[in-house]
């Protein structure tokens, strides 16, 4: 037993100077190993942190919301429908939203308007979120001139400037009083932007929706669970046009390891045959060579995965964010959750470990049973 340890050790530490003597080509490989490893990480990372953060968010929104249709597009919906929409049995709650959108042509941004009445929103005061803050470079207490549609200025104060722990949903907003919001954009006092619906019993979403579209032919019900699939297939979208962009790289990747799986260099062939002509079995070969392909493959996956958590997490992954988040003027400033996706990372680990190995081991094997002298000569 302590024989079989030691000759192990032996061959692992054979295996390091093996590859040291080659430092330049292993160090080579390493890096562009990494390099992949480090991409497709991130890549991971960053979609399953963004769709966390989508879902976590979309917690506290309406179970339903009720948009009416015009010519197949969004328009304001009549206030007058929420006594319909309330007496559906199963409904608890039914609440009018005002919200729109604003163009500031002075900044090239465009913000998110909405109406919320409660005690810190009043009348000639506006809430704004801190990308909005950063961009014209005010603060609390400060003024702000809007446009109203009549085309007429109106001027308000800056009653509060939103937490950063909401940036992600609040760095365009600008949150004004339901009377402010219908002045800015002379809006009909009989009308709503959508209704958002709260449903008792979880189960009844989809029997109460269907419900509203028959009583109500010209809305569209949209459920939570559709608005949370909506985000999780915009961003595996763009995550895997990310990886098509990527494909070069990770397609010479792939050449390169076939070159490796092809066959073994004339030095490493005459190291083979002098280690088999001094007494080493065809099993430590194969035994040394994996550990060397172990150690580039291992070590390669470990570096590209610690990398790749600390440029998603700690850095906010400033390589991928303005590709995954789309193009913005007023863009938000988070630290995402940490969230590792066990699944998908073994699933790389599988697809890039395990076919490196085994591509040093079979050309070595191939090598190794080869005559010793004949080895040598190669």
């Amino acid at each position: 037993m302590l024989k079989n340890l030691e000759r192990h050790w032996n061959i692992i530490d054979f295996a390091i100077s093996s590859m040291l003597r080659r430092k330049t080509k292993n160090l080579s490989l390493t890096l562009l190993y990494t390099l992949i490893i480090f991409v497709i990480a991130s890549l991971i990372f960053f979609v399953q942190s963004i769709k966390h953060e989508a879902a976590s968010l979309l917690t506290e929104s309406p179970d339903i919301i009720v948009q009416r249709l015009m010519a197949g597009r969004h328009d304001l919906i009549p206030t007058a429908y929420m006594e319909k929409v309330a007496g559906i049995r199963g409904v608890s709650d039914v609440t009018p939203r005002l919200w729109g959108y604003y163009y500031d042509p002075v900044f090239g941004a465009n913000y998110t308007v909405m109406a919320h009445d409660d005690d810190k929103t009043t009348n000639g005061q506006i809430a704004v979120g801190q990308g909005v803050a950063r961009n014209q470079r005010i603060n609390e207490g400060d003024l702000i001139t809007l446009r109203s549609a009549g085309g007429h200025p109106l001027l308000m104060t800056i009653s509060r400037v939103m937490p950063q722990q909401s940036e992600l949903v609040s760095a365009d907003l600008l949150l004004m009083s339901a009377a402010d919001f219908r002045t800015m954009f002379n809006f009909p006092p009989d009308a709503a932007t959508d209704l958002a619906i709260t449903v008792a019993n979880q189960r009844e979403l989809v029997t109460i929706a269907g419900k509203i579209a028959e009583i109500l032919p010209d809305t569209r019900p949209i459920l939570k669970s559709e608005i949370l699939r909506t985000y999780d297939s915009i961003f595996d979208w763009r995550g895997g046009m990310m990886v098509i962009i990527l494909a070069m790289a990770i397609i010479a990747f792939v050449i390169f390891a076939w070159d490796k799986a092809s066959g073994l260099s004339a030095e490493e062939r005459r190291e083979i045959g002098i280690l088999k002509s001094i007494g080493w079995e065809t099993s430590d070969i194969l035994f040394l060579k994996f550990w060397e392909g172990i150690v580039v493959s291992l070590t390669a996956f470990l570096f590209g995965t610690i990398l790749a958590y600390g440029h998603v997490f700690i850095f906010s992954a400033p390589l991928l964010a303005q590709a995954m988040k789309g193009w913005s003027v007023l863009y938000p400033e988070f630290h995402l959750t940490p969230q590792i996706d066990v699944y998908q990372l073994s699933i790389l680990f599988f697809l890039t470990v395990l076919p490196y190995t085994v591509a040093t081991i079979i050309p070595s094997w191939l090598a190794a049973t080869v005559d010793a002298d004949t080895a040598m000569r190669s």
